[in-house]
Order: structure tokens, then C-alpha cells, then sequence
């Protein structure tokens, strides 16, 4: 039995589209348990490069089947889409897609409520995606969501979405404001949805139950972040679901004896996408420069992601929380030619040292990076495989990250390509 969960280990966007593919080489299933195309994955490899916001970063390696848990909420346009543009694109994917008959759906009069209560927010709006994933979500916490085994039986579906939006249409009108959503509309959609996403529906936990219990090897690909999880997250500036270890476990049905490691992912630095405290944050010139250097755009949204040094107060908690066997550091090249480096060991609070991530978004708000300056490299860390061919100053970088967190960094990113990868210990 070998199963291994990749997590986000910071605000998501650390990568882990690339460690997915990388690793997938050695497995048998990919699954990913969490989030909905709010979450992007930008993978390169040989095939071409390709962003993904559904299916798992498995998909490339022809021997592994990648699968959609039960925690998971499909938009079904967006899913299609993503088909579409892979086959057009030579990606073989039949007998090896599988989306969870227990997943939610995302409707088109949550993203509709996504947007119009974004927009009432105004300056205290979240910073979603918009792209419906909280009402999916708040739907299936109140019971009334559809899910996707519902497209099996279009006759027992229609009063219950005759009810459900009646209700979407009372908040869309009455207190946004906005236009009401037709019920034809949307049947007809789930219509198309039964013809097109059904051959892709199934069992997906039993799939993965069995797998396990055969001896086959199963990668879990997280999506977001640790600091963005619902409960563990900077509340209540974070996503509407658990990109956390306990969410790979029911976002799939696991049991916990079934996993072996958990790989927290980060990058070499920090970022951060929409509203909520960050620390480290950088601002001005500094950090345009490197945002431009590292690409640093969201993969669903194109917006400009926040940037800040490497904090190891966050990444202590992270570890807690998910109970990392290992890390995995990513875009370590962006790096090169600096000067100086910092890392924030701790923080400080009114004159007290803070060495724990608080609770309280205020409070966290309030805290004040503590650093450690270590120096820069002159050397190109770009496309290295191997530590041998890092400059002093890099590997003592890193070094310095696994004293600071107490854990050991097993693989190094060194650019985007899949082969720019130093792998210190094997993960798999």
C-alpha cells in the first residue's frame, strides 16, 4: 500500500500542478479531493503546457487513471471544456477519467450569486474566483445541492430544482437585485450534462478503496492551500472548502491507516491571491519585479498574486495542521541575483514575539515580520538537477528553511518544465 497526499502547504499557488505530473510517473491513480475550477494547475512538459482546473495533473502519464472525489464541486461546463481542449490536444482520456457519482455540481445560479455578492461586498468583497464554488458549497452544506449521480434520474430532479431556485431567484432578485434565472434554462443544461458527462460518472471511492487494498499506488493531488482552508485558514478570507489533509480523507472516502505520506508544497518565497492578512508581504517596485520574473498571474483569474518572503511562522502551522512527512520547494530559480534574503522566523505583536499563526485575521493582520537576512547567490539555479550543481548560498538557503520548519526538503524545483527538478529523496 503507497499513498501519497501533495498539499498545498501555504495560499495555494505553490505549484503542485508540476510535483503532480512529476511524480505521477510512478503511480497507478491520481485523485484529486477538493476545490472546483477556482483552483488552476499549470503543468509543462513534453506534450505542450496546459492549465487545468478539474482534472488531476495526472492526466499526462498514459498508465495512471485520474479521478474526481466526492469533495469536489464540478462545474459541468467547465469540466467539458477542459475535455475538449485535451483530446483536441492528443491527451488520450478513455477508461481513465472518473468523476465521483457523490460530487456537487456547480450551477449557473451559483455563479450568479457568486458574482452579485462579491460586488455587494464592494472594498470587503473576499477576492473569489467567482466562479460559484462558496454557493455550490453552501448548497451542499444546506442540503438542496445537485450532485452529479441526480443527472441519472432528470425526472425526480426537476421539482427539486424547481425548489432550490426558486429560492436562488428570491436572493438574486430581492436582494441583489438582479435578473432571475429561467428553471427551462437550467433543465436543459442538466439534459446536456446527462448526455455528456455521463460516461465519465462513477464509483469513485470504491475505485480508490480497492485500489488501495490491491497494493496499487495513489497519489492525492490537493488543491489551494493550508492557509486557505475553511477551518484552519486565515477565516474568513479563505475558500469553501478543506485543502487540508482531513479533506483528502472525505473528499475521498479514505480511511486515515490508508495514507503513508504527506508532502507539503511551497515555494522558495510566498504569495498570496485576493483579500486576507500576509505577513511577509512585499510591496512597490521590489515586488512588481519579481511578480514579472516568477509569473506570478493566477492560472483561473490572470490577476496578479501578492507577493512576500518565505514565512516559517505560516509554514510551522501548516506542518501542524497537515502533519507533513516531508516538503517540496518550488521556484527556487526565482531566487537568483538577489543580494539578500530574507526569511521571517517569528513574529512580533504589540512587543510580544509570536512564534504560532493566530487565529484571529485582526490580530494576524497586526503582526510584524521578524527576519533573518541570509545572503543572496550570483549563480543561476535555473534547470539545476541535482544539489551538487546549486551555489553555496542556495543549499544554505534551503538548509536554513528545514531548521526553521523541522522538516526535511525532498524535492527542489528548479523551473517549470516537469525535468527541472532536483529530487533530494524519493517521495514515491
Amino acid at each position: 500500500m503507497a499513498v501519497t497526499a501533495v498539499l498545498g502547504a501555504q495560499w495555494g499557488d505553490e505549484g503542485k500542478g508540476k510535483i503532480v505530473d512529476f511524480l505521477a510517473k510512478d503511480v497507478d491513480i491520481v485523485a484529486r479531493f477538493s476545490g472546483g475550477n477556482n483552483a488552476g494547475h499549470t503543468v509543462i512538459n513534453d506534450d505542450g503546457e496546459f492549465k487545468l482546473h478539474l482534472i488531476p495533473a495526472g492526466i499526462f502519464r498514459s498508465q495512471a487513471i485520474c479521478v474526481v472525489g466526492n469533495g469536489v464541486v464540478v462545474d459541468p461546463n467547465s469540466f467539458l471544456q477542459e475535455i475538449e481542449g485535451l483530446r483536441s490536444r492528443g491527451i488520450g482520456l478513455d477508461n481513465r477519467l472518473v468523476v465521483s457519482e457523490r460530487a456537487h455540481l456547480v450551477m449557473p445560479y451559483h455563479i450568479l450569486l457568486d458574482e452579485l455578492s462579491e460586488i455587494s461586498k464592494g472594498s470587503q468583497a473576499l477576492g473569489t474566483t467567482g466562479r460559484g464554488i462558496g454557493p455550490a458549497y453552501t448548497d451542499k452544506a444546506s442540503r438542496v445541492g445537485v450532485r452529479a449521480a441526480d443527472l441519472a434520474d432528470l425526472d425526480s430532479l426537476l421539482p427539486r430544482l424547481d425548489a432550490v431556485l426558486s429560492h436562488a431567484n428570491a436572493v438574486i432578485t430581492k436582494v441583489y437585485g438582479g435578473e432571475p434565472i429561467s428553471l427551462q434554462d437550467v433543465f436543459d443544461d442538466c439534459k446536456r450534462w446527462a448526455d455528456e458527462i455521463s460516461p465519465f460518472i462513477g464509483p469513485v471511492e470504491h475505485i480508490v478503496y480497492d485500489s488501495i487494498e490491491s497494493g496499487k499506488t495513489v497519489l492525492l493531488e490537493g488543491a489551494q492551500g493550508a492557509l486557505l482552508d475553511l477551518d484552519h485558514g486565515t477565516y474568513p478570507y479563505v475558500t469553501s472548502s478543506h485543502p487540508t489533509i482531513g479533506g483528502a480523507q472525505t473528499g475521498l472516502g479514505l480511511l486515515p491507516r490508508h495514507i503513508d505520506k504527506i508532502v507539503g508544497v511551497m515555494k522558495a518565497y510566498s504569495t498570496r491571491v485576493g483579500s486576507g492578512p500576509f505577513v511577509t508581504e512585499i510591496g512597490g517596485q521590489f515586488a512588481d519585479e519579481m511578480r514579472k520574473r516568477a509569473h506570478e498571474f493566477g492560472t483561473t483569474t490572470g490577476r496578479p498574486r501578492r507577493i512576500g518572503w518565505f514565512d516559517c511562522v505560516a509554514a510551522r502551522y501548516s506542518a501542524r495542521v497537515n502533519g507533513y512527512t516531508s516538503l517540496i520547494m518550488n521556484k527556487l530559480d526565482v531566487l537568483d541575483s538577489f543580494d539578500v534574503i530574507k526569511i521571517c522566523n517569528h513574529y512580533e505583536l504589540d512587543g510580544e514575539v509570536v512564534w504560532d499563526f493566530p487565529g484571529n485575521a485582526t490580530l494576524l493582520d497586526k503582526c510584524q515580520p521578524v527576519y533573518e537576512d541570509l545572503p543572496g547567490w550570483d549563480g543561476s539555479t535555473q534547470g539545476a538537477t541535482s544539489l551538487d550543481e546549486l551555489p553555496i548560498e542556495a543549499r544554505n538557503y534551503v538548509n536554513r528553511i528545514e531548521e526553521l520548519v523541522d522538516l526535511k526538503i525532498d524535492i527542489i524545483s528548479t523551473g517549470p518544465h516537469r525535468e527541472e527538478t532536483i529530487v533530494v529523496r524519493p517521495v514515491i
